[in-house]
């Protein structure tokens, strides 16, 4: 039997080996740009994110300039994620208080970055561990389904509580690179309808895997 604390070590262990370097994928330059990108991910690829902010970035280099858009003009520049109309308007909102209440720098601390519009606890720990390098777990729906089909979480029914589970166990000073290693597995191996279980590393201590082949838990 294999315990919750086993399976973390062995996960730890397994991806510091195979994926020592792990980042988003997500095209940015500064803080701003991460957050713009990160607020139109939701629901929506990276992929498609990285084809819609050059241009945005272009016409909106700055959170000072957004702030000032007309709505119309940065729906037109996102029209083709997901979403645009919300994001738009919560793009503008962001950018009115980052440069209003915040003056124009970023947030480091979860809560305040959480004031902005459009930003909840996802977006504001994905900000504070890729931007700040804090300690601060992002659960998106990759690491949630990951950490539940191996066994990291258990009974996890929303994001907080599999983001608490995940930071109780994860050394500090690797949550954000654990973070990066969940999305990417999630992302390209332990897909939602089709998990590549073959091609996984994890076979020999996934729960999903071994429960699925009635081996021994």
């Amino acid at each position: 039997m294999i315990s919750q604390k086993e399976r973390f070590q062995l996960c730890i262990n397994y991806f510091t080996v195979h994926m020592p370097v792990a980042e988003t994928e997500l095209r940015y330059k500064d803080p701003y740009q991460l957050l713009v990108a990160v607020m139109l991910s939701a629901q929506c690829t990276d992929k498609r994110v990285n084809m819609i902010t050059p241009a945005f970035f272009d016409t909106f280099p700055d959170a000072e300039t957004l702030a000032v858009a007309e709505l119309a003009s940065v729906f037109e520049k996102i029209k083709s994620c997901s979403y645009p109309n919300n994001k738009a308007k919560n793009l503008i909102g962001m950018a009115q208080v980052l440069t209003n209440r915040f003056g124009g720098t970023m947030p480091s601390d979860v809560d305040e970055l959480q004031l902005l519009p459009g930003v909840g606890r996802k977006t504001a720990n994905v900000i504070a561990s890729v931007v700040y390098d804090k300690p601060a777990m992002a659960v998106d729906t990759h690491v949630f389904r990951v950490s539940a089909r191996i066994g990291l979480t258990y009974g996890s029914k929303t994001p907080l509580d599999t983001e608490r589970q995940l930071v109780k166990h994860i050394p500090e000073n690797i949550i954000p690179l654990a973070h990066h290693w969940l999305i990417l597995h999630g992302r390209y191996v332990c897909q939602a309808r089709k998990p590549k279980c073959a091609a996984c590393g994890l076979q020999s201590f996934c729960r999903y895997y071994l429960s699925k082949n009635n081996l021994e838990l």
